[in-house]
């Protein structure tokens, strides 16, 4: 299980990292928030509320993929533009999280941090995945990679993503933390970085 002594390293890791990276990726994000702005006609970056560690709520930096317009029917439809469909096949749209991991919201390597209505819910030794914060990878989102793929597919997405994807996502996370080790965050970036 991860120790007090694991997660306070962890944190000197994450902002050792972090402040490396954000020189180099200033000026890509730059780019891609203006780039955003112009595709989808709204500030190209886009928060929302998602469960952090301990079930705090926190609100996740991307960069904005979807276009609004309105639907024949006369109301509001969402879709991702051609611009924001290559941005999450990349995952460049999670580059704005940097600054949740500089914040002290995430970190590099954890669970995916999870909408209301999931992570919050988490009952009994299932709450162990709490402890840690949300990462940007893990092996969680490392296996998942091609979810909403996945999901596409799917007659029921919603059924089959809490019925099986979330309660497979829940074992891994839960054997990443007590199972936890520096070597482990390492292997999993790289592994993440290869993967691209």
């Amino acid at each position: 299980m991860i120790t007090k002594r694991q997660l306070i390293l962890k944190r000197i890791f994450d902002l050792g990292l972090v402040l490396l990276l954000l020189p180099f990726l200033i000026i890509p994000i730059v780019v891609l928030v203006i780039a955003a702005t112009i595709d989808t006609k709204k500030y190209g970056v886009f928060s929302q509320l998602r469960v952090g560690q301990h079930g705090k709520l926190f609100k996740i930096y991307k960069i904005r993929t979807l276009r609004e317009g309105v639907h024949q029917l006369g109301h509001l439809e969402k879709s991702a533009t051609a611009l924001g469909k290559y941005l999450r096949q990349t995952k460049l749209d999670e580059l704005p999280q940097l600054f949740n991991v500089l914040k002290g919201d995430m970190s590099f390597v954890g669970p995916r941090p999870d909408v209301v209505g999931f992570a919050d819910k988490l009952e009994g030794d299932d709450r162990i995945i709490l402890l840690v914060k949300p990462g940007i990878t893990g092996e969680a989102t490392i296996k998942y990679k091609d979810e909403e793929r996945v999901l596409e597919r799917q007659k029921d997405p919603e059924h089959y993503n809490r019925t099986i994807i979330w309660v497979d996502k829940v074992k891994i996370n839960k054997n990443y933390v007590r199972n936890y080790s520096f070597y482990l965050d390492l292997r999993l970036i790289i592994k993440s970085t290869l993967n691209k």
